[in-house]
């Protein structure tokens, strides 16, 4: 049974990348904004009666509004904003993920893996570490770090231009790497 839902969860991971490639590029070209298209998808999921990924995009949705809501936002939510909400949804699953593994449960583990699978289908296609220490080394060599007291410099400014392609903990292992 396990055995079963490993090769489940496999090939559930496998459709989603096609997916989330998929996805991705329509959005682009149809100019439609994830919000908007979450919204779409939350209904297809409806339809089709596929509760995980409902149960996902509903919590995608949910920090969408509470973005929308928050004092002084505009009522519309930038597609800049969603992929910051979105990034920040899909490192909290991976993260509990990660802690339901060290606690021997597996079975909650696996839950927010596919659940995180689904979200991360909204963000663009990340950085390989190659590229990341390409942009780092440039960076570097801009703000003229010598040592691990400039790290803040140069981390700022990444963060600023890789926002979205990488996550904050790849950037600040190789800048502290490149700086040491």
């Amino acid at each position: 049974d396990t055995l079963c839902l490993n090769q489940r969860m496999r090939m559930a991971t496998s459709e989603l990348r096609l997916n989330q490639i998929i996805r991705f590029y329509t959005i682009t070209l149809i100019n439609m904004s994830i919000a908007q298209q979450i919204n779409e998808d939350i209904k297809s999921a409806m339809k089709a009666k596929e509760r995980e990924k409902l149960e996902s995009l509903r919590a995608v949705k949910e920090a969408i509004l509470l973005a929308a809501s928050e004092k002084g936002a505009s009522i519309e939510v930038s597609d800049e904003t969603v992929l910051k909400i979105v990034q920040k949804l899909v490192k909290q699953r991976k993260d509990s993920a990660t802690l339901y593994r060290e606690q021997n449960r597996a079975d909650l583990a696996e839950n927010e893996e596919s659940q995180a699978a689904v979200i991360e289908a909204y963000l663009p296609q990340q950085m390989s570490e190659g590229d990341v220490r390409t942009h780092v080394k440039e960076a570097v060599a801009q703000t003229g770090a010598s040592g691990p007291g400039d790290m803040g410099k140069v981390m700022g400014m990444l963060m600023k231009k890789l926002a979205g392609l990488t996550d904050g903990k790849t950037i600040s292992k190789l800048v502290k790497e490149e700086l040491t």
